[in-house]
């Protein structure tokens, strides 16, 4: 994604799976990680209203099997985002969209 290569992210894994489920997309950020959910709809605001309760807590929990693997373990730097795509292929990135 080339919002996050922007950022100087690198790709580490699409379509990552664990017992857990699947984290659609990883990218490393220096130390940390990066978990990325990707929903599609005819607007951003319902690609957005896509993400379950359920969906997130499934992430949430594949993230941290994916940090077991880590040098630092579960005191890996890690964010959840986001990345909302339309009916025009536009991606619109919503920044910790996980945070409570």
């Amino acid at each position: 994604m080339r919002h996050f290569d922007r950022q100087g992210c690198r790709l580490a894994a699409r379509r990552w799976r664990s017992v857990a489920g699947e984290i659609d997309i990883v990218m490393r950020d220096g130390a940390g990680v990066v978990f990325i959910e990707v929903k599609k709809a005819r607007t951003h605001d319902e690609a957005a209203g896509r993400l379950t309760a359920r969906q997130r807590d499934r992430i949430c929990l594949s993230a941290q099997i994916w940090l077991e693997g880590e040098p630092q373990g579960q005191f890996t730097p890690a964010r959840y985002e986001l990345a909302v795509v339309d009916a025009m292929g536009r991606v619109a990135v919503v920044p910790h969209a996980f945070a409570a």
